[in-house]
């Protein structure tokens, strides 16, 4: 039996971790797995989100932003968002 969550479980306001900008692959921008968007700043905000791609206006934050967010780095938040969906960074 597969539990019943409630909307907000599922979407949930931008924490500005920058997880979802450095973690997942991005082949719109050419962005490898688990390598920081080079328009991610310091501040872990967009300096193109006004222009940036379908992909990234597409994507809507969840339950894993709840989880990384936290997380004292960027670094750290890259490495919980692979792990939870199972992940792995190549290296080269």
């Amino acid at each position: 039996m597969n539990p019943v969550y409630p909307s907000s479980f599922w979407r949930q306001e931008c924490t500005l971790c920058g997880a979802c900008c450095a973690a997942p692959d991005i082949s719109a921008l050419q962005k490898p797995l688990g390598v920081p968007c080079k328009h991610l700043n310091a501040g872990c905000a967009c300096t193109i989100y006004p222009s940036r791609p379908q992909v990234c206006r597409n994507y809507t934050p969840d339950w894993v932003c709840g989880e990384v967010a936290p997380l004292p780095t960027l670094e750290a938040r890259i490495q919980r968002y692979l792990g939870i969906y199972g992940l792995e960074q190549t290296d080269g």
